[in-house]
């Protein structure tokens, strides 16, 4: 039997979330604290900021020898920390391992696309339920995720199993 904090399946071979499952985030009465910042390790903090700035449509607030601040929409903060060319970025280790970002409209979306398909190697697209989501890689090789449309609009229904299990 899965625990509550376990990931259910998803894709062609997932089955649905248990009946007594509840989609949390999307009530209008739901209060509490929100994500607000992030901070991101990379290789090479001047070339993630122009890379995150033109794709997030944020702006660089301030730069330093080894970090730089962008802020976007809402006051949403990303960090951006140099810590070397070398460093590893371990998939299965404890941490956060992605952020998804939401795109603000189909054309932002499809806006986002273009800019990851000329900036990273490598480029998917997957559909999920009622939603949209393309991964590419920043100037360090990390994955950047981007939705259209948000959770806000389309409850998220499923575990995306490329990411969780």
């Amino acid at each position: 039997m899965a625990h509550a904090h376990e990931a259910a399946p998803s894709g062609p071979d997932s089955a649905p979330l248990p009946a007594d499952s509840q989609p949390t985030g999307n009530r209008p009465d739901a209060h509490g604290p929100r994500l607000s910042s992030v901070v991101v390790f990379v290789h090479d903090h001047d070339a993630s900021a122009d890379f995150y700035r033109e794709l997030l449509n944020m702006e660089v607030t301030v730069r330093t020898a080894t970090a730089a601040l962008l802020v976007g929409l809402g006051g949403f903060q990303v960090y951006l920390r140099t810590v070397g060319p070398g460093a590893a970025h371990p998939v299965g280790h404890v941490g956060a391992q992605y952020v998804i970002w939401t795109a603000d409209s189909l054309e932002d979306f499809e806006r986002c696309e273009r800019v990851l398909r000329a900036r990273s190697d490598r480029v998917d697209t997957r559909e999920g339920e009622g939603f949209t989501l393309i991964e590419g890689r920043d100037p360090s090789g990390l994955p950047v995720l981007v939705a259209y449309p948000g959770p806000d609009e389309v409850e998220r229904l499923e575990i995306i199993s490329r990411y969780y299990v």
